[in-house]
């Protein structure tokens, strides 16, 4: 039974502390759209997402008036493109197509942004994998709704480094192709290992093949909440603290509880994962960065952040499970740098490097997330950093994500400007010893031994 404590507390939770519903995400199958010409593929592919989707903005809207809670984005993620476009795509230019098709979808239907023009490649690469890919500059410099993904590596099959090479030079390609923009296309591009089928949470999304015809997943956010809740735990143990953390999260995912269940029961497609993941926003006060600072750390990147954000992670994760069913996707807690003002602060104030970012993602829910590096760096560079990346989530049997952002006539020290949710970054260093004979080896990095338990 809900009582009116509670409901008031929701209420301070949206009203002051930055409570969202980040995003509720329409994933739309794809598979059924497959055509040999690419002009009819684009055709069944617009018309499909645009009659499916045509009342998703609406529903969102209506249901933030009734209920009060912000929906900040409606999303909508198709199959992996890479599998859709085998027959018709000959070129990379055919693939382009496509995104500028999923482009206009995107602007009929009114939603924020669309993922899925994606590749899975974890092990090897088709012929329209490699044109998928080939095309990503271009296709990204071309749309303004459309989100890229590939998936390099995972604990089962791997790493494969043809891939890494490949999406090292394909980031330093879409920064180029968005010069005029600070890299703006790098930001909506992100390369996985253990790419999870039902994760709402753009750049990375994409509509599993696992899944059904469509359905509904919601990403819920609430890194203020979180900073406000543990004010009332200052100086305790971390027994207490743990509690705190547990019992906040249950109470952010039953709000996007909620919402997932009246937008299924809405638009009469099936509920599918509640993402609960403490996602920032540039916002002052819904930060990552400022909850460690309410553990007690002077800035995130101090001695004890990796332990802190450990503890935020899985606490999270535990309070979540008990308040829904279906819960997936990430959940976790995410540190981007451009989209939380405590982590630029650390940044900036020279708390917090790529080296201690890295050693945060073993225990983080993502990875190296929009951080913006000189220009001028390497492809085999970003290939190296993004391997490193990929090894972590290999090994530890999670997922792990890259999104870097190199930024043309950009040096150490100077920022950018991306706006929005996207926020702005100050321009981070990157180790400057040379990997590319490593990088050039080419092949596959075989799976640890522990990933073989059939």
């Amino acid at each position: 039974m809900i009582n009116i404590h509670e409901v008031l507390e929701t209420n301070e939770m949206i009203e002051k502390e930055n409570l969202d519903v980040r995003t509720i995400t329409l994933g739309i199958s794809l598979l059924n759209c497959i055509d040999t010409d690419v002009d009819r593929l684009c055709e069944k592919i617009y018309t499909r997402i645009t009659t499916v989707a045509k009342d998703l903005v609406a529903t969102g809207e209506e249901i933030e008036k009734e209920y009060g809670i912000p929906i900040v984005n409606k999303r909508i993620s198709v199959t992996p493109i890479a599998l859709v476009g085998g027959s018709a795509c000959k070129t990379p230019k055919d693939y382009v197509k496509i995104a500028q098709t999923l482009d206009r979808a995107a602007k009929t239907t009114g939603v924020n942004f669309i993922g899925g023009f994606s590749a899975l490649v974890s092990k090897g690469m088709t012929k329209s994998d490699e044109l998928l890919i080939q095309s990503i500059p271009e296709a990204l410099a071309t749309t303004d709704f459309v989100c890229s993904s590939v998936n390099l590596g995972s604990t089962k099959t791997g790493l494969n480094m043809d891939a890494v090479k490949m999406m090292g030079e394909i980031i330093l390609e879409t920064a180029k192709a968005t010069e005029d923009r600070d890299g703006i296309g790098c930001a909506k591009l992100v390369v996985f290992c253990n790419a999870p089928d039902d994760n709402p949470f753009m750049a990375g999304a994409f509509h599993g093949v696992t899944e059904a015809d469509e359905i509904i997943n919601v990403g819920v956010s609430g890194p203020g909440v979180m900073r406000k809740a543990l004010e009332s735990v200052h100086g305790a143990d971390f027994g207490t603290l743990c509690e705190k953390v547990k019992k906040t999260a249950f109470k952010i995912t039953r709000v996007g509880q909620l919402v997932a269940r009246e937008a299924s029961q809405r638009l009469g497609i099936p509920f599918g994962i509640i993402d609960l993941s403490l996602a920032p926003t540039p916002a002052v006060g819904d930060s990552i960065a400022d909850i460690f600072e309410e553990m007690g750390l002077e800035r995130a990147g101090a001695p004890g952040t990796t332990a802190a954000l450990a503890l935020l992670n899985d606490q999270v994760k535990k309070g979540g499970v008990m308040a829904s069913s279906y819960v997936g996707g990430l959940s976790g807690a995410f540190i981007p740098v451009s989209e939380d003002q405590g982590m630029i602060n650390a940044v900036v104030d020279g708390a917090l490097t790529l080296e201690k970012l890295e050693a945060m993602t073993c225990v983080c829910s993502v990875g190296l997330d929009m951080i913006a590096i000189p220009g001028d760096t390497k492809a085999s560079t970003i290939s190296g950093i993004v391997a490193d990346e990929m090894a972590i989530g290999m090994i530890n049997q999670k997922t792990t994500a890259v999104r870097l952002i190199p930024v043309c006539g950009k040096k150490v020290g100077d920022t950018v400007e991306f706006g929005g949710l996207l926020g702005y970054a100050p321009v981070m260093p990157v180790n400057s010893f040379d990997c590319t004979e490593f990088i050039e080896r080419g092949g596959r990095i075989p799976a640890p031994i522990h990933s073989f338990k059939n």
